[in-house]
């Protein structure tokens, strides 16, 4: 843990102190940046003891949060990182009701016991902050750190934990985070994909609105693929690209997953379902609906085809055409393409 992990994580403060300068705070932030910083500790601590008497709940919060969050800061960066420890301690008993900025006190006592290599104390704190703030960005940056080592050292109790956690926290902010968690695990260190997809499953359910919720659909229908289940993985691909409507509409960011997704709904329609009329038309949607995409000539390649597999050689000789004078580059241009056009008979 390099130190200016450690200092970055404290954007609550940073986002707070400006509107509420009381004159100790304002004093602390000076001498911190002039580098006089056995005063500005002692202005730190004198801004702790007046916040509490401001009499604006919002000012007193912000205040409060700068002075406690702030002064743990500086003792990082003057490398007392025990002392540091105990007032993130401190900080968070005072910050009782700031849920965020006792979240990050809690995370941060975490990372600085990491950083010591106290093990057992960081594990502590990093389950505290997912525990106890639950519904705070911390939790997520937590989870994040004990699936990273749980996976590494100890997989099996690691999922124990997670189930139990699934259910106690089935209501909270992090409950996607755990059940994306536990089905990355079921998938990759215990060889289970049913298991795996029925996570993936529980989370599109559960999150429709989660940053997950795109990468459970487009991972369950792999898994519902690898499973045998084609009507599934068309299913969930189908409901993936529904999310470009979405988007379309609000304003929103597009899924990194979509123009994938309409390129392997075409090949499931094809390869698996077998209904070649639907697999043309995904493939022909791709350029249209993703004009910038890098899969334009995939979207090609395999609509020529799914075009000789229904019968339709000339047609595919038209794709096979479009396809060397649009994309010369393809990589379906190094072997594929052009066997395919000996193989038809294509007049070029």
């Amino acid at each position: 843990m390099n130190l200016p992990s450690l200092i970055a994580i404290t954007v609550v403060c940073t986002a707070c102190s400006a509107p509420a300068q009381i004159r100790e705070l304002r004093n602390a932030e000076n001498n911190e940046r002039a580098g006089r910083n056995e005063e500005a500790l002692t202005d730190y601590r004198s801004a702790q003891e007046r916040c509490n008497s401001i009499d604006s709940p919002r000012m007193r919060r912000q205040s409060c949060a700068a002075a406690h969050l702030q002064y743990a800061e500086l003792l990082v960066t003057m490398n007392r990182k025990r002392e540091a420890i105990e007032a993130y301690h401190h900080a968070e008993e005072e910050l009782a009701n700031n849920r965020s900025a006792a979240a990050q006190a809690c995370y941060a006592a975490a990372l600085l016991y990491a950083d010591l290599g106290d093990t057992k104390k960081s594990y502590e704190y990093y389950w505290k902050t997912v525990t106890n703030y639950s519904n705070e960005g911390f939790a997520a940056d937590a989870m994040k750190r004990i699936v990273q080592d749980g996976r590494r050292r100890a997989p099996r109790e690691l999922r124990r934990e997670l189930q139990q956690l699934s259910g106690s926290l089935a209501n909270t902010q992090i409950s996607d985070n755990i059940l994306e968690a536990l089905a990355q695990l079921e998938e990759q260190e215990f060889s289970s994909p049913r298991t795996a997809l029925h996570y993936y499953d529980m989370l599109v359910r559960a999150h429709p609105e989660s940053g997950f919720f795109d990468d459970a659909l487009w991972h369950g229908a792999r898994l519902a693929r690898s499973l045998g289940d084609g009507e599934g993985a068309a299913k969930r691909l189908r409901k993936l690209l529904r999310t470009r409507v979405v988007a379309l509409g609000a304003g929103s960011y597009f899924s990194v997953w979509l123009d994938n997704a309409q390129l392997e709904l075409g090949i499931v329609l094809r390869d698996d379902l077998h209904d070649y009329d639907a697999a043309i038309k995904a493939f022909e949607t791709l350029p249209s609906d993703y004009p910038a995409s890098l899969l334009r000539d995939d979207a090609l390649f395999e609509r020529a085809v799914t075009k000789v597999k229904a019968g339709r050689n000339e047609d595919a000789c038209k794709d096979l055409l479009k396809l060397k004078n649009t994309y010369p580059d393809s990589k379906y241009e190094l072997e594929a393409a052009p066997k395919l056009r000996t193989e038809l008979g294509c007049v070029l």
